[in-house]
């Protein structure tokens, strides 16, 4: 169990804010399949206090998927203070503030992994957030801005000083990108130097990684990323092996399933014609690994309604069936 200020999770494993992967329908699937917390995609605190459609679209959530992170990312204390009230009122039970998204747009505002070289704003701003929001709040870094200069122990210092009731850490520098390794040992430092609960971060793509992580660094939580676009069962996977349970992996007719369960919540939340287009990307991660997935992109494309899908997934998932994969 891993318990963030006042609310208990059933476990400790977290999924991370993933642009255009995830939506609420992807949240459901992973909390169904295991995941302690889901998290939103990042939202901008600018779009959410000038009320932008779109950016409020990404609060929509269903009581299934509860307990809920939100994040936020911004550059102005008061701008992200009176966000986090808009998100707790939408239903937030953690409020989780960026502070490590490499992404040119949003550094070149002074947000996301840009704050990590500004150690003043990283307090005011969690300073800020912390006063107006009445639920947990946690924040996420990386390493540092460049190799030159790791700040990730001083950053998170700051941080629990300021009243947030977590830190997760991505030990890459934000000038890596997602290039290189994560160096788990950065996840290590910043754990043995604070009180409140450390997650963990970085390259955990399968379920051994995720235990090995724990074990490795002393984090409290792991957060997973990449390694659950494709394969939501890696929650399942993980706790499964954590009991000592041999790791499953999806059958045929469960992934077939599971795909057209997303489609399905895809569809009630944006609309079938747009949640076709959403599943083309979506499929080559589910069928990532299988025989002939090269062979099964030529469908994809053909995909733009229920039907088409359906077509779509017959022709394939019967070749992988009469091969008895």
């Amino acid at each position: 169990m891993l318990q963030i200020g006042s609310l208990k999770l059933a476990n400790w494993l977290v999924l991370a804010p993933m642009a255009g992967i995830t939506s609420l329908p992807f949240r459901l699937i992973v909390k169904k399949l295991g995941a302690g917390l889901v998290t939103t995609e990042m939202i901008s605190a600018e779009g959410l206090i000038r009320g932008q459609k779109t950016t409020l679209s990404y609060l929509k959530s269903h009581p299934d998927e509860r307990p809920l992170s939100v994040q936020i990312f911004g550059s102005k204390p008061e701008v992200m203070a009176r966000a986090a009230v808009i998100v707790v009122k939408a239903g937030a039970n953690i409020v989780d503030i960026n502070m490590g998204c490499p992404v040119k747009k949003i550094v070149k505002t002074g947000a996301g992994g840009a704050l990590l070289r500004s150690p003043q704003r990283v307090k005011e701003i969690v300073t800020a957030v912390r006063r107006s929001c009445q639920v947990p709040l946690t924040v996420k870094i990386r390493a540092g801005w460049s190799t030159d200069k790791p700040v990730a122990v001083e950053t998170a210092r700051v941080i629990e000083d300021c009243g947030a009731d977590a830190v997760t850490i991505h030990p890459r520098f934000v000038k890596q990108g997602f290039s290189g390794k994560a160096d788990w040992n950065i996840i290590a430092d910043v754990k043995e130097q604070l009180k409140i609960p450390v997650i963990g971060n970085g390259d955990v793509l399968d379920p051994s990684l995720a235990l090995q992580m724990k074990e490795q660094t002393g984090c409290d939580g792991v957060m997973i990323g990449r390694g659950a676009i494709g394969n939501p069962w890696i929650f399942k996977q993980i706790l499964d092996m954590e009991d000592g349970r041999a790791i499953r992996q999806p059958g045929l007719h469960e992934r077939r399933t599971l795909i057209m369960e997303h489609f399905r919540l895809l569809s009630v939340s944006i609309g079938e014609h747009r949640a076709a287009k959403t599943m083309r990307g979506l499929l080559l991660w589910y069928t990532k690994g299988l025989p002939h997935s090269s062979r099964f992109r030529g469908l994809i494309t053909i995909i733009k309604d229920c039907n088409t899908l359906i077509s779509a997934l017959d022709q394939y998932f019967s070749t992988l069936e009469d091969e008895k994969i």
